[in-house]
C-alpha cells in the first residue's frame, strides 16, 4: 500500500496535517494541511506542497518568496492521520523571515533555550558566513584568513586543553575547554567544505 493510499482520509476529512521538521537540526518548522493532490504533487517534484485553505488551492511553499522546502523523506504516524515532513529548507520558513514559524516570541509562554542540536546547525551557518568576511570583523573570519595551518592547530590545542582539565578534575573548565575545541572543529570543518552532518552520518553509519 502506498503513502497516499495508507492514510485515513475519511478520518482528517481529506486534509491530513503535515508537521514540517529540518532535517539537519531536527528543528519544528511549520504545520500545513495536504490533501491528497499536495501529497502526490510533493513526492513527485521533491518541493513541498500544501492545500491552502485561505487561497482554497494547491500551493507550493516558497513558490513566491523562493524559500522552499526540498523533501527529504515523509513519514505516517501510527493512527494513519499525520505526516511528519523532513525537509532541507532554503531560506526562512516562516513568511515573518524567521526560520521557523513557531519563532514569535509574543505568543509564547516563557523564553526556554534552543535545542542542543539546533543551536549547533545555527552556530555552524553563523560560521559558514564569516568563511569571507574581513578578517578585522570577527576572530572567526581572522582564522579563516589564516589558514588550515593556524585553523588545525588551534584544534590541537583545545584537544590538549581538554585532555588537561579533564586530567585535573575541573569539571567548569573541561565544559568551557570542550566548548572551545567544538567551536575551532566546526571552523576547522567549514574550511574543508565539510560539514558536521557529514561526522553525524558517519557515527550512524558506524553505530550500524
Amino acid at each position: 500500500m502506498s503513502l497516499v493510499t495508507s492514510i485515513n482520509w475519511e478520518k482528517v476529512d481529506g486534509l491530513v496535517p503535515a508537521i514540517v521538521q529540518d532535517n539537519t537540526s531536527g528543528q519544528v518548522l511549520m504545520l500545513g494541511y495536504m490533501n491528497d493532490e499536495a501529497l502526490n504533487k510533493t513526492l513527485e517534484t521533491k518541493q513541498v506542497t500544501f492545500w491552502s485553505r485561505t487561497k482554497n488551492r494547491l500551493w507550493t511553499k516558497g513558490e513566491t518568496s523562493g524559500n522552499v522546502l526540498q523533501l527529504k523523506s515523509i513519514k505516517l504516524d501510527c493512527d494513519q492521520d499525520t505526516l511528519l515532513v523532513k525537509v532541507n529548507p532554503i531560506g526562512p520558513t516562516c513568511h515573518l523571515g524567521t526560520t521557523t514559524c513557531f519563532d514569535c516570541d509574543a505568543a509564547s509562554e516563557g523564553q526556554d533555550e534552543q535545542p542542543a542540536l539546533v543551536f549547533l546547525h545555527q552556530l555552524e551557518q553563523i560560521l559558514a558566513a564569516r568563511k569571507d568576511a574581513d578578517p578585522e570583523s570577527s576572530y572567526t573570519a581572522s582564522l579563516y584568513a589564516r589558514g588550515t595551518k593556524r585553523i588545525s592547530q588551534k584544534v590541537g590545542e583545545e584537544g590538549v586543553e581538554v585532555a588537561l582539565a579533564a586530567t585535573s578534575g575541573d569539571k567548569a573548565e573541561l565544559v568551557c575547554e570542550s566548548a572551545d575545541l567544538i567551536y575551532h572543529l566546526i571552523v576547522l570543518l567549514q574550511d574543508q567544505g565539510l560539514s558536521l552532518s557529514e561526522v553525524t552520518a558517519k557515527l550512524q553509519e558506524r553505530h550500524k
